[in-house]
């Protein structure tokens, strides 16, 4: 079982983007990195610094719960894009650049349709 990044459109044939959990713990410790922190120095990871000691645009993807959660926004896909396309382009950074270019793509499709970005662990079956 995983995690399952999808648009909120209704639509099951949209583009998504999934990891195991592991996997996705994995990319935000990376992205927190390329962000200058430490992720399990923060509030929610093991440690007790507060998210509002670190100034990312990210702090919406890197402080979500895996699920049950508000999903996030069509506003704050837009403000996060710009930085994981510019990390996704840095060649230092470029270990998880197949999984940031997806995510990426998977949130350029939910500002341009103006829908949510869904955090769950499968995906709703087609209406028949």
């Amino acid at each position: 079982m995983g995690l399952i990044l999808f648009l909120g459109d209704g639509n099951v044939t949209s583009p998504d983007v999934s990891w195991s959990y592991t996997g996705f713990n994995k990319l935000r410790e990376w992205l927190a990195e390329a962000e200058g922190f430490d992720l399990a120095e923060m509030h929610g990871f093991g440690g007790d610094r507060p998210w509002s000691s670190v100034f990312t645009t990210l702090a919406p993807l890197l402080d979500h719960p895996d699920d049950d959660a508000p999903d996030l926004t069509p506003a704050q896909c837009a403000a996060m894009l710009p930085r994981l396309e510019a990390i996704s382009s840095d060649p230092v950074l470029q270990r998880h650049l197949d999984d940031t270019l997806q995510l990426v793509a998977v949130m350029r499709f939910c500002l341009n349709k103006d829908v949510e970005l869904i955090f769950g662990d499968h995906r709703p079956a087609a209406p028949l």
